[in-house]
């Protein structure tokens, strides 16, 4: 199939790139992006080991180094500051052993004709469209998926559609029993969709370990492993998408907690964590916020939210996770503990989103957030391709 047959060439492609430039860092060579390009596609296709290269479209095997070369600059920014966020390491090369394959395509590469995308050197594949594209794909990545499913996902522009402006905010105290609890004292659920599925993937997962290695039947094993877990992330994707919807649409700002995910994925209640998927929900919240003309603010991690009295505000001091219900000394109000820490990081976050209060970051530098401004994104659409 020369879809599976593009993918291995822009993943050698890839690994070629990333060899070539760590020869010449090694050899103290300085090496322009064009001389990378140049040899590991035009110079490599004349040669014998590497002459199939010509038999796929050559804007695969360039995005292919792209690619690459992204993946350098990033390490690179990252080690020097430049990039933010969290450290990107160097980068790996491709596996043929992976089971989640892909190739990218500039505007030259792909054509769309109705139910069908002609892609180069390959065909017409046959698309089943999860929605309408709202504008001119830009590019499309083809994806196939360990489950064996294949996936289009283009690159569009969106344009904002600010929603009508209401005195309505909201804040969010994340946790685990429940996935949110809002400051009116909405109690959002939990639906734990791996724990819900644990015993069919260990069924499964159980039934692979019996196969032999390089059987057909291993192999059919290993996709029914992915398909559960496919369900499970699908599953929790499309609640997240409408809780995240939901809540914008409803509130013109919406608060939340600067949480540290990664740090608390390193706990004994990491599954938990990653499970419910707040770092995932908190980006769909700041995303649909600038699509639709609505603000989403961070409260720094270090405000005491469980511990303040968000009647009175006295602070009261911290109490373990086993108090879930607790009364104010100071002015007697009887608190659920979710819900006054909602309504407390509300109130904070008024504050931040005023300029009155900074939030704290993990460094212990204080960072004042800028408010998300409504505006059109460029972001990318899946579509399943049969």
């Amino acid at each position: 199939m020369m879809l599976a047959r593009t993918f291995g060439c822009a993943r050698v492609v890839f690994n070629d790139c990333l060899r070539l430039r760590e020869e010449a860092h090694g050899a103290g060579e300085k090496i322009s992006d064009t001389e990378v390009q140049r040899r590991v596609i035009t110079l490599a296709k004349s040669t014998q080991e590497r002459a199939w290269l010509g038999e796929v479209a050559s804007v695969a095997l360039v995005q292919a180094c792209q690619d690459a070369r992204r993946a350098y600059r990033n390490w690179f920014d990252s080690l020097s500051g430049k990039r933010k966020g969290r450290k990107v390491g160097h980068p790996r090369f491709r596996s043929r052993k992976d089971h989640r394959q892909s190739i990218r395509l500039t505007r030259n590469g792909f054509t769309l004709h109705g139910d069908r995308l002609y892609v180069a050197k390959v065909g017409d594949l046959r698309v089943r469209w999860s929605r309408a594209l709202p504008s001119e794909p830009s590019s499309v990545t083809v994806i196939r998926e360990a489950d064996g499913r294949y996936y289009a996902s283009f690159v569009v522009e969106v344009a904002a559609t600010p929603l009508p402006v209401n005195t309505d905010d909201v804040g969010l105290d994340l946790g685990l029993t429940t996935l949110a609890v809002t400051s009116d004292g909405e109690m959002i659920a939990n639906p734990r969709y791996l724990r819900s599925r644990e015993r069919k993937l260990a069924r499964a997962q159980r039934a692979l370990c019996r196969k032999q290695k390089g059987s057909a039947n291993r192999q059919k094993a290993r996709v029914r492993v992915a398909v559960q877990h496919r369900k499970v992330r699908e599953a929790r994707a499309d609640h997240q998408h409408k809780t995240a919807l939901r809540l914008i649409r409803d509130n013109q700002a919406v608060y939340v907690e600067d949480l540290a995910v990664s740090g608390l994925a390193r706990t004994r209640l990491a599954k938990s964590v990653h499970d419910a998927g707040w770092a995932a929900l908190v980006r769909l919240l700041e995303e649909k916020a600038e699509r639709y003309g609505r603000t989403v603010v961070k409260v720094g991690r270090w405000f005491p939210s469980s511990q303040v009295c968000s009647a009175c505000g006295v602070k009261d001091g911290p109490k373990p996770l086993s108090v879930r219900e607790w009364t104010c000394a100071a002015c007697g109000t009887a608190h659920d503990r979710d819900v006054n820490a909602a309504r407390n990081i509300r109130l904070e976050g008024r504050k931040v989103a005023a300029g009155q209060a900074e939030t704290i970051n993990g460094c212990g530098g204080t960072v004042r957030p800028g408010l998300a401004l409504a505006g059109p994104s460029e972001t990318a659409t899946h579509r399943s391709v049969a």
